[in-house]
């Protein structure tokens, strides 16, 4: 017989059974995926980001493929809470995975807004502040590369949210993102999530314009993953580790060895995201490949791997 494999995590004190998330973005509220997985077959889900009133987003164009990436810039186009509570909530109380709503807003009191309203929910397991978004002209990466802001935002939202986990989601283009990950930590994030994406330009060389409408965009995908696995790593040993705060990792996760990756360099969870546009099915064979690598490494509890970087 052979030995018992638990990729199971605990997610600040949260159960989860195993550690793949969905990033907020890629694959709606709650069920957008469900004609090519089982949605509770995930660690965690994780939806597009809310603000309190509905949002049309940028124009569009607002998405181009790019040599091993993506340039988006949606700008948190959304239904809206009121219609997210009417018509989201019903479906994410249909779901047994732990749920985090990703919220954003203009102001520190939008953020609050949200959190207060879905604060009581208890199909919501927590939020993801989303303070790092470089596609909107009010909020988002304006309050997540200042710590004085992110201390700030994050405290006003964490006294909003009651008992729910608030993960707080980074920007990597920063002087020092460990500056802005400890800032997250004492103002009262319970987890971090990183990394988002980088702006960045595609041109049409025929018009000479650019191609989004928006000009820039988040680059995400296979780019820009040895920067994210990079920066976990960073956070994880000069802020995370010895306060025991779980890393939510992503950035160009594809397959079961990307996620690793991540996990080994300090991530507690890993979140798929640009790979669910390629295939939307892919975070479950991401589940199994984990699952076949520790077993192949005699690796019994996927937490031995946390962390596990050696040095040359």
């Amino acid at each position: 017989m052979g030995k018992t494999i638990d990729i199971s995590v605990d997610f600040t004190g949260l159960k989860l059974t195993n550690p793949v998330f969905t990033a907020s973005g890629t694959c709606g509220y709650a069920d957008e995926l469900a004609d090519f997985m089982d949605i509770n077959s995930l660690g965690g889900f994780i939806t597009k980001s809310i603000t309190v009133k509905p949002r049309k987003g940028n124009p569009t164009p607002r998405i181009v493929e790019t040599n091993s990436g993506m340039l988006n810039a949606i700008g948190w186009a959304n239904v809206g809470l009121d219609k997210f509570i009417e018509e989201k909530l019903p479906v994410i109380e249909k779901l047994t995975i732990p749920v985090f709503v990703n919220i954003a807003g203009e102001t520190i009191s939008e953020y609050v807004a949200v959190a207060e309203r879905l604060a009581t929910e208890k199909a919501i397991a927590g939020f993801e502040l989303n303070i790092s978004c470089p596609n909107v002209e009010r909020g988002g990466i304006s309050f997540g590369t200042d710590p004085g802001l992110v201390k700030e935002v994050t405290s006003a939202v964490k006294k909003a949210t009651g008992q729910k986990i608030l993960i707080v989601k980074l920007a990597p283009a920063v002087t020092d993102i460990s500056v802005i990950a400890k800032a997250a930590v004492e103002a009262g994030a319970d987890a971090l999530s990183l990394i988002n994406t980088f702006t960045a330009l595609a041109v049409d060389i025929e018009t000479r314009r650019p191609i989004l409408a928006n000009k820039t965009g988040g680059l995400s995908g296979p780019a820009i993953k040895p920067i994210a696995v990079y920066l976990v790593n960073k956070v994880y040993n000069e802020v995370a580790k010895e306060r025991g705060i779980p890393i939510l990792g992503m950035g160009g996760i594809r397959n079961a060895s990307d996620a690793i990756e991540f996990i080994i360099a300090g991530a507690s969870a890993v979140a798929v995201g640009t790979a669910n546009f390629i295939e939307p099915g892919c975070a479950v064979r991401i589940i199994e490949g984990i699952k076949k690598y520790c077993a192949s490494h005699n690796i019994t509890n996927i937490k031995d791997l946390v962390g596990s970087l050696g040095t040359n």
